[in-house]
This record gives C-alpha cells, sequence and structure tokens, in this order.
C-alpha cells in the first residue's frame, strides 16, 4: 500500500462529490460574475471550492489548504504539507458548455508536488497518481494504468494547446518545436491527461497566467506517469516559494516562468528549442 493511499482516497472522493456539485449548476441556467478581467467565476465554483476545502480540513486538520475561491493565505509555507485545490478549472469551458471542464486537486510536499486528482464529470473520468508509486485513469468505473511509453526521438510532436486562450507566442513555439499536431483542450489537467495517455507530447504555457492550483494535481499525475513537469526554463516548479518579504501572496501562487509538461522523453529536446522563445519573453534562469 502506498503511504499516501488515504490522501488519494479522500481525493478521489471530495472530486468526484465536488464533481457532482458542479454538474448540478451545469444543469441550470446559472449566473456569470466575474473576480477582475478576463476571470469569471460561477456558482459551480464556489460550491465544488467549499465542499473540497471542508473535507480536506476535516480529514487531515494539520494540513495547509490553498484553493482558488477561498480568501488567500497569509503566506504559502515553503515546507510541510499543502493542499492547492482548483474547484472548477476551465470555467471558461464549463461557460461555453463544450464538457472540457475539471476538478482539480493536488498535495505539495516540503515544495515538491507529490499528488494529484484530476475529474472530468463530463464522461465520468477521473486521472490520479502519487510520485514514486503510480498514476490511472478511471472512466466509468474501468481504472486503466498510466504509464507512457518511449517515443522514437526527432519525430514531429502533438501539442495540447488551450481552447480558450491562445498565447500569442504559440504559433512561434509550434515552429520551433516541429509540431506536427494540435489538440485543442480545455482544462489543464486534461491537457495532462492527454499526455499521460499518449495522445499528446507536449503542453506548455508560455506566460505567467497560472497559478499553483493549476499545476500541482497535473504535475504529480503526469510525473507518476513517466512524465516531466516544469518551468518553461526547464526547472523544477516550486509550491511555497521564499520571495522578499514585499512580494503578495497573489505574487507567490502565480507560475511566473509559465509550464512545460512533457512525456518526459522529449523534454530537453524542447526546453533546447524554447530558447529563443525564452529570451524573448526576457526570461533568464537568473530571474528564479
Amino acid at each position: 500500500m502506498h503511504r499516501m493511499n488515504k490522501e488519494l482516497s479522500v481525493a478521489v472522493q471530495l472530486a468526484r462529490q465536488a464533481g457532482q456539485a458542479v454538474m448540478d449548476v451545469y444543469a441550470t441556467d446559472f449566473a456569470v460574475s466575474s473576480k477582475g478581467k478576463n476571470d469569471p467565476v460561477t456558482e459551480a465554483d464556489r460550491q465544488g471550492n467549499d465542499l473540497i476545502v471542508k473535507g480536506l480540513t476535516e480529514a487531515f486538520p494539520l494540513d495547509t489548504v490553498v484553493a482558488e475561491e477561498s480568501p488567500p493565505p497569509d503566506g504559502i509555507p515553503a515546507s510541510g504539507r499543502v493542499w492547492y485545490v482548483d474547484p472548477l478549472d476551465g470555467t471558461k469551458d464549463f461557460i461555453a458548455r463544450n464538457g472540457e471542464f475539471s476538478v482539480m486537486i493536488g498535495l505539495a510536499v516540503n515544495g515538491e508536488a507529490q499528488l494529484g486528482v484530476v475529474y472530468q464529470p463530463e464522461g465520468d473520468v477521473l486521472y490520479a497518481g502519487a510520485v514514486g508509486s503510480e498514476a490511472w485513469m478511471e472512466r466509468r468505473g474501468i481504472r486503466t494504468p498510466l504509464v507512457i511509453k518511449k517515443q522514437d526521438a526527432g519525430r514531429p510532436l502533438t501539442l495540447t494547446v488551450s481552447r480558450s486562450h491562445r498565447h500569442p507566442m504559440v504559433e512561434k513555439i509550434g515552429r520551433a518545436l516541429d509540431v506536427g499536431n494540435e489538440i485543442p483542450s480545455g482544462s489543464v489537467g486534461l491537457k495532462i491527461g492527454l499526455i499521460a495517455r499518449g495522445e499528446a507530447d507536449v503542453y506548455l504555457e508560455p506566460g505567467p497566467y497560472t497559478k499553483l492550483w493549476d499545476s500541482c494535481g497535473p504535475e504529480a499525475i503526469l510525473r507518476a506517469a513517466g512524465g516531466a513537469f516544469t518551468t518553461i526554463l526547464g526547472q523544477p516548479l516550486v509550491y511555497g516559494k521564499r520571495l522578499s518579504p514585499r512580494a503578495s501572496v497573489q505574487d507567490q501562487l502565480a507560475n511566473t516562468h509559465g509550464l512545460l509538461a512533457s512525456n518526459g522523453f522529449c523534454h530537453a529536446r524542447v526546453v533546447h528549442a524554447l530558447r529563443p522563445v525564452v529570451e524573448e519573453l526576457g526570461l533568464t534562469p537568473r530571474d528564479v
């Protein structure tokens, strides 16, 4: 039995419960409000958030819980156990009613993603994994192991890209990477699922637009399946950053150097190909 068997069991149960709450709202003529520019929120976000936070707090009272729709904490611990919750990743896809949204729960230990659950209520697809143990996909009650198979080196890559917001540098990135095919998808977690299933090779977000709750769960699942997940500089993501005293909590939560996820076998190749893009964005390893 894996040392985090209880954590996985609780996270899976809460993700499914939150998914049902989300679908109950999905079936109604729900209202949409805004948290800020280009940042919509619905009652489904709030209900899923409250359910998961309550469940994690009851099950693991000594752990810290950081959730998208909860008041931000005073600071993000760089050590210990911290849960990162995105109760509805892909809110724009939820509003568009295309089904490409998910519930995401991740656990970081001492600053590293260790456990993740991503649940797509539409179609009843669940991804789960724990680093150092295993990853799996469960669709309508049938569980399948997720183990990324070695790919042929040098072949054209399949890139999974956002359906609702396309970074202006994606075309340039596609040329740099020799992309042979693109698969649009909604939630970050669902894009990572495509890679873990072997249907895509790479996902990347060059900008600082994602938060730690967007990456923690998906990273743990992909790494457990044998993939790689870093910044676009190829450096590890850190959950609980030591920033200057003047840094805001939002700065601590942001993936300021983007996201790069892959099947692992092409990761070094992609990092190398991205160097001109990284330079154009004005990012260097010294920025970290």
